[in-house]
């Protein structure tokens, strides 16, 4: 029997490799494009940049050093050179797709970094495998710009799965609906009507202004922002103030606030101000057919029917008033319960003309 070369005992001693197998090695040398493997072959592993993983323009020397052990997949056992080309990031992907698909499974919340904002979505990275999130499924309220994603670390869940036709989903949405609805759980688990919150101007409209409670929304509507007339809540307020409110009412998850607090409620003390008989001036802020509004104080308005404006007739309140115009009048009627007061600009001429007459009669 004849003997065996050192060549040949030594090719007999490594093992052999095929395509598409996992094979474990030692980098023995690592440039800015591609890694050296020795695999135990007779011929080194390369893994090319492209092969190491999906993010362009990596400097390996920055991810792996000489001495680390690295799995690959073998995609060659020959690759011309007779050195044996290997993949990590299909290997990755492989054992990432195994993951997400655990996640999938579990529903386990997943943390990665946006790779690739679309205008339908975002791309985000697990171990090379890709999942895309929809539009739709970023926020819980409409994003018109997702670049702000760009690089931040999100997290989401799998909703829906199946590596064959690459469609790999991902939903941030869902866990801020799920957010959203414990805080809002926990402020109402915390608050009751007629209590005294603190919160931040969220939103302005026509109608109202939206505060933020810390998670929950309560309106405050225009007409509870003032014991008087709002012109529009946006003079008043502007976004990011901060309010102290009245928790008015709660209606499930909805929450009515007001700014009415009764220490400024101006009709405490109305009833001795504006008894029947006292002199007032105020300023006409309103008129009808029927008469015009005089606001007496902030909170406080009185009507001067178009019978009481003059002893001539007045066809309409305009013919003889206008709007800011200040003015002088008795007050002839008082209701509190219905917050109703009366004025008349004649009963005062009739005072003028009794006394003028009780004088001359003297």
């Amino acid at each position: 029997m004849s003997e065996l070369s050192f060549e040949q005992m030594l090719e007999e001693s490594l093992k052999t490799i095929r395509t598409g197998e996992i094979v474990e090695g030692t980098v023995i040398s690592v440039k800015e494009d591609e890694i050296v493997l020795n695999i135990g072959y007779k011929s080194d592993g390369i893994i090319t940049r492209s092969e190491y993983t999906n993010t362009p323009n990596v400097d390996l020397t920055t991810v792996v050093s000489v001495g680390d052990t690295m799995e690959a997949k073998v995609l060659k056992v020959n690759d011309g050179e007779g050195q044996v080309l290997l993949t990590y990031k299909r290997l990755a992907a492989e054992k990432g797709n195994k993951r997400l698909e655990e996640a999938f499974e579990n529903q386990e919340v997943l943390t990665a970094t946006v790779s690739q904002v679309m205008a339908g979505g975002l791309t985000v990275t697990v171990d090379e495998s890709k999942v895309f999130i929809p539009a739709s499924l970023v926020s819980d309220v409409f994003e018109k710009d997702l670049s702000q994603y760009n690089g931040k670390e999100i997290q989401f869940v799998i909703s829906e799965f199946n590596p064959k036709k690459r469609r790999i989903i991902g939903n941030r949405k869902t866990l801020l609906v799920s957010a959203k609805k414990a805080a809002q759980e926990e402020i109402l688990s915390k608050i009751s009507e007629g209590q005294v919150v603190e919160g931040t101007i969220k939103n302005v409209t026509d109608f109202g202004a939206f505060v933020d409670l810390g998670g929950l929304d309560g309106l405050l509507h225009i007409s509870e922002m003032s014991w008087g007339r709002i012109e529009h809540p946006k003079k008043v307020f502007k976004v990011g103030d901060t309010v102290k409110a009245i928790v008015k009412e709660i209606s499930g998850t909805k929450v009515a606030l007001s700014l009415k607090f009764d220490e400024t409620n101006p009709w405490t003390k109305a009833a001795e101000k504006y008894a029947i008989g006292t002199i007032v001036t105020g300023t006409v802020a309103r008129m009808t057919d029927f008469g015009a509004f005089v606001e007496l104080e902030e909170g406080i308005d009185a009507l001067l029917h178009v019978s009481q404006i003059s002893k001539e007739h007045v066809e309409k309140p305009a013919d003889a008033l206008k709007i800011g115009e200040k003015i002088t009048a008795k007050v002839v009627d008082f209701n509190g319960d219905d917050k109703k007061i009366s004025l008349s600009i004649k009963a005062i001429d009739d005072d003028v003309e009794e006394t003028v007459e009780e004088s001359e009669a003297e």
